[in-house]
């Protein structure tokens, strides 16, 4: 007699979601705000900002109806926050230069804590074009928790290349 057919059930997996988050000002929020993308393994994508800045007003509401829209959830979602560079607190914490900041806007990406310097955007004019920040958005999404471009993963670094 053949065993009985056991009968499994799985939870229908979440979609991951994007999630936008306030504002910058002071450098503990950044902090939390990258420990929260690390720990569920979304890319942070940070788009730092200044009051004088008037590409900026252009491009911050582009960037956040795009992410909101859910533009990079396929492959794997997004974090995103604006860190507002004129900020006293981010100013005097020297932030910018950490992740060399030299112009404003900067689109710069973190993945696993790691900033994605190969992958920083400091063109206004591809920042202001909607169908290329749709691409970069899903590129970033897609890291999906693996190591960044210039981080090779591991403590080895970049020693044997990259397997992708």
């Amino acid at each position: 007699m053949a065993a009985p057919i056991r009968q499994f059930s799985a939870t229908k997996q979440n979609k991951a979601k994007n999630r936008i988050f306030t504002s910058v000002r002071r450098p503990d929020d950044f902090s939390t705000y990258l420990l929260l993308s690390t720990s569920s393994r979304k890319p942070l994508i940070t788009f730092w900002t200044a009051s004088y800045c008037n590409t900026c007003r252009i491009v911050s509401p582009l960037l956040q109806e795009l992410i909101s829209s859910g533009v990079g959830e396929a492959e794997g979602a997004v974090s995103f926050a604006e860190i507002e560079f004129d900020s006293q607190d981010i100013m005097d914490s020297g932030l910018a230069m950490t992740y060399m900041i030299t112009s404003i806007p900067t689109l710069l990406s973190f993945e696993r804590g790691e900033a994605q310097t190969y992958t920083k955007v400091t063109d206004p004019k591809l920042m202001r074009d909607r169908e290329w920040l749709k691409e970069w958005i899903r590129t970033e999404a897609g890291r999906g928790g693996g190591a960044g471009l210039n981080a090779g993963g591991g403590i080895f670094g970049g020693l044997w290349g990259n397997s992708k």
